[in-house]
């Protein structure tokens, strides 16, 4: 069974910083597609970048691209999120998603593995 677990969040200022990461276990991760996803309260969880394990081509939301970048280390099994220039808008849960399979996607329901979440808080 795969687990996924996120740290790294945190309160920071406008302008700021962020390394997200998202240990993963119980899995063959290299034929799997993992993401990141935000939900801010009262909103819809909304994708945040995905990476292939195997090939890593990246895909991105066009209010985090230029900002966010999304990596792998395949040697610790973990995936990060580093996050600058860190606006308001940010502010949220961050989840670690994964799905099997080689098709980067952004629909929530194509994951089926879910990490706790860790928030973001980003204050102007």
């Amino acid at each position: 069974q795969v687990q996924l677990v996120e740290s790294g969040g945190g309160w920071v200022q406008a302008g700021d910083s962020l390394r997200l990461s998202c240990a993963a276990s119980g899995g063959t991760f290299s034929s799997y597609i993992m993401a990141w996803f935000r939900q801010a309260p009262g909103k819809e969880r909304e994708f945040v970048a995905a990476i292939s394990w195997s090939r890593g081509l990246t895909s991105y939301a066009d209010s985090v691209k230029g900002r966010f970048t999304i990596s792998r280390d395949n040697a610790k099994n973990t995936v990060y999120l580093q996050m600058n220039n860190l606006k308001p808008e940010d502010t949220a849960v961050y989840y670690c998603a994964a799905r099997p399979g080689y098709r980067l996607s952004t629909v929530v329901s194509d994951y089926g593995a879910w990490g706790q979440g860790t928030q973001v808080t980003v204050s102007s």
